[in-house]
């Protein structure tokens, strides 16, 4: 068996003023998802932007045991403790989203706080998890034989982003070429239909915020049973934004989510 134990995320360090923060974008996106946020999120962190396996620089291991929900909280884990901080805030959007409440469940000790976007997948129900876990041997088939090309026409692909602002389209764009769909498959197949936290996520000890974008509308019921489970969780609804709601509505996601994560004297 071949040795894995170098297999880890691509992570970029910014520099900023405050303690490290850990970014996770979300299903065929990468670092560039964060761009318009970073300035912001430097005024009060050190933003720590990592890539989804099979996305942007990170490798694409294939194998469950090291794409799993579990192997990406290992992952996170390993980076906290390189950067040498015992605790630190985390922000996800989408998939990412998940992948973060996972981790604040798992090792709350290590979570002060939580940031996430609309996630469909981290609050998903029974029949979603059934429909995704019943769909991903052929879906995760298909990328693997369609490749690059099937990639090229999926209709996530950022070149359709009508609302994404032109200059993060373009970096989006460039890294959706970097997508390995060997290791996009394998995510399909072992890491989103096991991504709900749905049934323990009223355990969520560190404080946390959610970022709603009013106008998906298949996530408001998500959102809602957020509001109803989730103890003194913080919702910030950005009207006329989409899924992609920190890319949207860039103005607005940057003042709460520093609003949230700073100290009482960045507050306004």
């Amino acid at each position: 068996m071949a040795d894995h134990s170098d297999v880890r995320l691509h992570a970029d360090v910014h520099p900023g003023q405050g303690p490290p923060v850990l970014l996770v974008h979300g299903f065929l996106s990468s670092r560039a998802h964060w761009a318009p946020n970073l300035d912001a999120l430097r005024t009060v962190s050190t933003p720590v932007v990592v890539e989804l396996f099979g996305h942007g620089r990170s490798p694409a291991p294939t194998e469950r045991r090291l794409i799993s929900p579990a192997a990406y909280v290992a992952q996170f884990e390993r980076l906290r403790a390189e950067l040498g901080v015992d605790r630190w805030a985390v922000i996800g959007h989408s998939l990412g989203g998940a992948l973060v409440l996972t981790y604040a469940l798992d090792r709350p000790e290590r979570v002060s706080q939580v940031v996430f976007t609309n996630s469909q997948s981290a609050l998903a129900d029974d029949e979603w998890r059934r429909r995704t876990s019943g769909q991903a041997q052929v879906l995760a088939g298909r990328i693997r034989q369609g490749g690059r090309q099937l990639l090229a026409e999926h209709p996530m692909h950022p070149k359709r982003g009508r609302r994404l602002p032109t200059d993060v389209q373009d970096l989006l764009v460039a890294d959706y070429e970097l997508l390995d769909p060997d290791g996009v498959a394998a995510l399909v197949l072992h890491t989103a239909p096991r991504s709900s936290v749905r049934d323990r996520v009223g355990e969520l000890s560190a404080p946390a915020l959610l970022t709603v974008g009013s106008a998906e509308r298949r996530f408001q019921r998500a959102a809602a049973f957020a509001r109803a489970t989730i103890p003194d969780l913080v919702v910030v609804e950005l009207a006329g934004a989409g899924h992609n709601v920190n890319l949207h509505a860039v103005k607005g996601w940057n003042e709460a989510v520093v609003d949230f994560l700073g100290p009482p004297t960045s507050r306004r």
